[in-house]
């Protein structure tokens, strides 16, 4: 998951990357709303964490207008210092998706980041339809070769979660970020466990193939008959 924080405030800047990019999102981090602006014009980005207060030829909430204006979709997060309900209002009025006053708790923003990512995800309701597989996530049911296979709730979440990167890779910090919410330690192999169990129904008898381990990183769906 891709991340833009907006922040001229360094030390704050510096723990959003770092606290972000150990979580699993891959994360940059600019100055100023003019290079935001270019940032953004030259790549989409799932997730923006946005200041108010900014050095540029426009502040956070003319940035924020603006990118709305243009069709930018990205979710976007505004962080600052204004705490009033008018402040509040103005922000989420000129397109921002949530608002989180300074100081903040890390937990609070990864919960808050985890709300828009799912958001987003409810955007495209229906079943996900993928090569040869088609899942329904309101019944957890996978259609695959005329076989209709039934998911636990967390095998469910997981393999969607899966279905949403339409065969990118998904590391394994979002996994726990996303479907155990950091409540289990890194190092254990529960996440082995899912991704075994998902194979077990999904991957079966000469079935190809399409949960691939990416040695180091996370998983991937690869879809029926695709390249290498």
């Amino acid at each position: 998951m891709k991340v833009l924080v907006v922040e001229d405030e360094e030390k704050i800047a510096q723990f959003l990357r770092k606290g972000l990019t150990e979580k699993g999102y891959s994360v940059e981090a600019v100055k100023d709303t003019d290079a935001a602006f270019d940032r953004l014009s030259a790549g989409a980005y799932d997730l923006i964490i946005l200041d108010l207060l900014l050095p540029g030829s426009r502040d956070g909430l003319e940035l924020c207008r603006e990118l709305r204006t243009r069709g930018v979709r990205s979710k976007i997060l505004m962080l600052t210092a204004r705490d009033t309900i008018e402040n509040k209002i103005e922000g989420l009025d000129a397109g921002a998706d949530d608002y989180l006053v300074k100081p903040f708790s890390f937990r609070e923003l990864l919960a808050r980041l985890r709300a828009l990512l799912r958001r987003t995800e409810i955007e495209e309701p229906g079943p996900i339809e993928f090569g040869d597989v088609t899942y329904d996530p309101e019944s957890r049911e996978v259609a695959r070769e005329g076989e209709r296979i039934r998911l636990t709730a967390r095998e469910g979440a997981l393999f969607e979660l899966l279905l949403r990167r339409r065969g990118k890779v998904v590391s394994r910090s979002e996994i726990q970020a996303r479907i155990w919410e950091d409540s289990f330690d890194l190092s254990t192999n529960i996440i082995d466990v899912y991704i075994n169990a998902l194979r077990k129904k999904i991957d079966a008898g000469e079935r190809e193939k399409m949960i691939q381990t990416v040695r180091g990183v996370g998983y991937r769906l690869r879809a029926s008959g695709a390249e290498e």
